[in-house]
C-alpha cells in the first residue's frame, strides 16, 4: 500500500538519458536515422510521440512508402532506396507481402528493438527545449538538451547529447531551438521556379485521413454519427466514391491546407471525420450501391496523415530546378525521384484535381548541406522539414525520400561523434568520408562509386565459373500485343549496335515502325533521343525480322528497341529474366499523372517527354531476341565497380544460365586475415515494394541469391547461407580467417533468374 500526506505540489518522476544522438520523431526517416547511426556506432536516443513507429507509413494511418519508384509509374529504373528501408521493404516482403499494417508495425518495432545502440521512448513528447548558454566563440545556438513527457507511464525525461536530430515533421524541437523556418510557398521570383502556386491554388497541403471496409458475409446497417457530413455533393468528386476504394487510395480525401497545418490539426482532424463518416453513410445509404450491403466500416484513422507544415533552412535550399534539371552537387548523399508533387490548398472541397503532379526525366541529387540547420549548430534535419522550397518539397517530401534523408542525417552524426565535428563542419575529404560510409551500406548516391581502400578485393585477382554472354533472349515466352507501344531495354556500350533478331506475328499485312533510342543521359532512363527508325514491313503469320541499325551507341548506356503501337502486331516474348534487363511499355499509370506522355499545358518550368514503364510481375516479360555478336555486360569485374545496382549497366557479375555451380573466386598473392565479408545481391531495385494495400507476386525477389557459402582456400566452408531474401548480407567472422583466396557460391535462386552478385567486399 502507498498512502501520502497532502502537500502543496507533487513532481513527476523524471529520468535523464545521454546519448550521442537524439533523434526527436518515429517516422521513418527518425526510424532509418537511428539505425543508420546506431549500426556505424554510436549511442543513439529515439522519441517517438506514438506507439508505434512509421509515422504515415504506421497501422495508425496507412498510407503506402514509396519515393523514387513511383510504383513504377515514371521513368526512373532500379530507383528503389536501398540502405535500411530497403532492409525493411524487403523484410515486409517477405513476412507479409498482403500489405498488413499491423504486421508492417511489429517489423520496424523488431527492428528498432535488436539494436543495442538504441533506446526508443514511445508516447513521449518533446515539449522543452533548453540551449547552451557556453556557445564561446561559435555564431550559431546549440541545444543542450530537451524535455519530454511520456503519457503512459507519468514520467519525464531529461534527455541530453552533443548532436540533436528532428525527424518529428512538424519540427517540435527546431522550432523551439529557434531554427530558422518557411511555412507557406515561395514567389516565382524568389527561386525562379515558375510551378510555384498561386494564391487561388493555395500555399499549403493538407493532411488526408483513410478508412478500411471489410465483407462480414451478412447485411449490415450503418447509422452515422451526428457529425458526419450529410451534404455529400459539397464534395466536388463525391461520384469517384465506390465500395472498391479505401484505404490510402483515397489519398485525395484531403484537408486543412488554408488553415495552419501545425496549431489546427486537431480542428482538420475533425473535418476529416465528418467527411469519411459521410463518405461511408452516402455509399451504405443512399442506395447507390447495393454492392456494399454485406460490407462493414472496420478502421477509421485515429490521426490525419500530415504532408506539409514547416520546414526549416539549412545552408542550401532544394528547388525545383535542382530536380527538372538534375542538378549535380558535390556533396550528393541521398537522392528523389517522385513527382513535383502538389495539391490544392482546399483538398477534397476543392474543383481542381486532387494533385498537380510533373516528373522529371530521372531521380535527381539531395545535397547535405539541406540537411542541418543554418543557425543552430548541433541540429540535423530530416524527413519532410528539410530545406527545400515548397516546389522542391513537393517531391521529397514523400517517405520512401525521407527515409533516405534519415539515412544520410545518422551517418554523418556518426561520422561527426566519431570526429568531433558540428554538421556544418563535413565538407571536403570529410564529406568524401560520410559519402563512402553510406555507400558501404548500399545506400546508393546517384553519379558516385564506392571508392573503398580498405576493400580487398580490389587487391586480388577475379574469376568466375562463368560469364554470361547475351546471345538470345529465346522465344519461349508469352506474346506481347503492340496494343502500346514497347520497348526492349539492352545494355550497350560505344561502337555499332549488334544485328537483332525478333519474332512478330501479325493478323494482317501491315508496317511495324521500329526505333533505336537512348535517354540524353547515360543514368536516365527516358527514351527521349531517336537514334534511327525503321519502317518494317510484315505479312500475314509468324515471322522473325532482323533489325540492322547504322546508327552506333556513342557511350555507355541502355539502348532500347522500341515497337511501335500496332494493333495487328504481337511480339514474341521470353520467359528469361535476368538482373538489369526490363522491357517497358508507353502506357498510362494516371495514379501517377502517366498519361503515356508528359506535356504541360504552359511555361511551367518541367520537360515534355513519354514515359515507358514496365509491367509488374508475373507480368514484364522480356521481348525475344537473337543478338549478333552478343552482349558481355555481366563479367565478374563487375562485382568491384563500386556501383551496387544496375544504372547505365547492369553493374553485376550474372553466371550462364547453363551453370549447375555459379562460383566467384579471389585470389590473393599472400594470405590475407578476412575478419568480414559483405555481399550485395539484386533485390530488384525496380520493384516499389509499396508496404500497405497492395499485395505482391513474390514473398523474395527471383533475381536474388536464396542459398550462398562462402570457402576457403582449402575447399573449407567457412560461412554458408540458407533462405536469403535480403539485398545486403554483411559476413563477420569471430575469429579472423587466414586463406590465400575466397570462393562464394551461389547455389540457389529465388527464382529462376540466372545467378547473380552485384557486390563483394571484404576487410581484415
Amino acid at each position: 500500500m502507498i498512502r501520502e500526506q497532502a502537500t502543496d505540489k507533487r513532481t513527476l518522476k523524471s529520468i535523464r538519458h545521454e546519448a550521442d544522438l537524439l533523434v526527436v520523431g518515429g517516422g521513418l526517416s527518425g526510424v532509418c536515422c537511428a539505425l543508420t547511426a546506431a549500426r556505424a556506432g554510436i549511442r543513439v536516443l529515439l522519441v517517438q510521440d506514438r506507439p508505434v513507429l512509421g509515422g504515415n507509413s504506421s497501422s495508425e494511418v496507412r498510407l503506402w512508402v514509396l519515393g523514387a519508384t513511383s510504383h513504377m509509374g515514371n521513368n526512373n529504373r532500379w530507383a528503389r532506396e536501398g540502405g535500411a528501408i530497403d532492409e525493411i521493404l524487403l523484410e515486409n516482403l517477405y513476412r507479409n507481402p498482403e500489405g498488413n499494417a499491423l504486421i508492417y508495425d511489429t517489423i520496424l518495432l523488431e527492428k528498432v528493438v535488436l539494436e543495442p545502440n538504441i533506446t526508443l521512448l514511445l508516447n513521449t513528447a518533446v515539449y522543452s527545449v533548453e540551449m547552451d548558454p557556453n556557445n564561446g566563440a561559435e555564431t550559431s545556438s546549440r541545444i543542450k538538451s530537451v524535455s519530454a513527457f511520456c503519457s503512459q507511464n507519468s514520467t519525464t525525461y531529461e534527455l541530453v547529447a552533443p548532436l540533436f536530430c528532428d525527424a518529428s515533421g512538424d519540427g517540435i524541437m527546431a522550432f523551439q531551438a529557434g531554427a530558422a523556418f518557411r511555412m507557406g510557398a515561395e514567389s516565382r521570383e524568389e527561386f525562379g521556379e515558375k510551378f510555384a502556386p498561386s494564391a487561388d491554388y493555395g500555399e499549403l497541403l493538407g493532411h488526408s485521413m483513410y478508412f478500411y471496409s471489410k465483407d462480414t458475409g451478412k447485411p449490415v446497417r450503418f447509422v452515422p454519427p451526428a457529425y458526419a457530413l450529410q451534404d455529400i455533393t459539397k464534395i466536388p468528386r463525391f461520384r469517384s466514391f465506390n465500395v472498391n476504394d479505401y484505404g490510402c487510395r483515397l489519398w485525395w480525401i484531403e484537408y486543412g491546407g488554408r488553415l495552419d497545418t501545425v496549431h489546427d490539426t486537431e480542428i482538420i482532424k475533425w473535418e476529416l471525420w465528418k467527411v469519411v463518416y459521410g463518405v461511408w453513410n452516402h455509399i451504405k445509404n443512399s442506395g447507390q450501391f447495393p454492392e456494399a450491403q454485406n460490407l462493414t466500416l472496420e478502421w477509421v484513422g485515429q490521426i490525419p496523415g500530415k504532408r506539409e507544415s514547416r520546414r526549416f533552412e539549412g545552408d542550401y535550399m532544394l528547388t525545383q530546378a535542382d530536380i527538372v534539371e538534375q542538378r549535380t552537387h558535390d556533396d550528393a548523399v541521398a537522392y528523389g525521384g517522385w513527382s513535383i508533387d502538389l495539391h490544392p490548398a482546399d483538398g477534397v472541397f476543392s474543383e481542381k484535381p486532387g494533385c498537380n503532379q510533373w516528373h522529371s526525366k530521372g531521380i535527381y541529387q539531395i545535397p547535405y548541406r539541406c540537411l542541418y540547420s543554418r543557425n543552430v549548430g548541433n541540429l540535423f534535419l530530416a524527413g519532410r522539414i528539410i530545406s527545400a522550397s515548397h516546389v522542391a518539397f513537393g517531391s521529397s517530401r514523400v517517405m520512401g525520400t525521407s527515409a533516405y534523408v534519415g539515412q544520410a542525417v545518422g551517418m554523418a552524426a556518426a561520422v561527426c561523434t566519431r570526429q568531433q565535428l558540428r554538421p556544418a563542419d563535413l565538407t571536403g575529404t570529410k564529406l568524401k568520408t560520410l559519402q563512402t560510409e553510406l555507400m558501404k551500406t548500399g545506400h546508393h548516391i546517384p553519379g558516385l562509386r564506392l571508392h573503398d581502400e580498405q576493400n580487398l578485393i580490389h587487391q586480388g585477382r577475379l574469376s568466375a565459373s562463368s560469364e554470361l554472354d547475351l546471345s538470345e533472349l529465346p522465344p519461349d515466352g508469352p506474346l506481347i500485343p503492340l496494343r502500346h507501344s514497347a520497348a526492349q531495354m539492352l545494355p550497350l556500350t560505344p561502337g555499332p549496335v549488334p544485328k537483332l533478331t525478333f519474332w512478330a506475328i501479325s493478323t494482317q499485312e501491315t508496317t511495324l515502325t521500329v526505333e533505336l533510342r537512348r535517354s540524353s543521359r547515360p543514368d536516365n532512363h527516358t527514351p527521349d533521343i531517336t537514334l534511327e527508325t525503321k519502317q518494317i514491313p510484315l505479312h500475314t503469320g509468324k515471322q522473325s525480322v532482323s533489325l540492322h541499325f547504322d546508327t552506333p551507341m556513342t557511350d555507355t548506356a541502355y539502348a532500347f528497341i522500341c515497337f511501335g503501337e500496332n494493333e495487328a502486331v504481337f511480339i514474341q516474348g521470353s520467359q528469361l529474366r535476368m538482373t538489369g534487363l526490363l522491357s517497358v511499355f508507353n502506357k498510362t499509370n494516371p495514379a501517377v499523372s502517366n498519361y503515356g506522355r508528359q506535356e504541360p499545358a504552359s511555361d511551367i518550368g518541367v520537360d515534355a517527354f513519354e514515359f515507358w514503364t514496365p509491367e509488374r510481375r508475373p507480368n514484364g516479360h522480356n521481348m525475344a531476341l537473337r543478338i549478333e555478336p552478343a552482349l558481355r555486360p555481366f563479367a565478374a569485374e563487375n562485382v568491384r565497380n563500386g556501383i551496387q545496382r544496375p544504372t547505365h549497366q547492369p553493374n553485376a557479375w550474372v553466371a550462364d544460365q547453363r551453370d549447375t555451380k555459379p562460383t566467384l573466386t579471389v585470389q590473393w598473392d599472400s594470405p590475407k586475415q578476412i575478419r568480414e565479408v559483405v555481399l550485395h545481391f539484386d533485390a530488384d531495385f525496380d520493384h516499389p515494394l509499396e508496404s500497405v494495400l497492395m499485395t505482391h507476386p513474390e514473398t523474395a525477389m527471383p533475381f536474388c541469391v536464396r542459398d550462398f557459402v562462402l570457402c576457403n582456400d582449402r575447399n573449407e566452408r567457412i560461412y554458408e547461407h540458407s533462405d536469403n531474401y535480403l539485398s545486403q548480407q554483411v559476413i563477420r567472422f569471430d575469429k579472423p580467417v587466414e586463406t590465400r583466396s575466397l570462393s562464394l557460391h551461389l547455389n540457389a535462386m529465388n527464382g529462376s533468374a540466372p545467378a547473380s552478385l552485384l557486390e563483394i567486399r571484404c576487410y581484415q
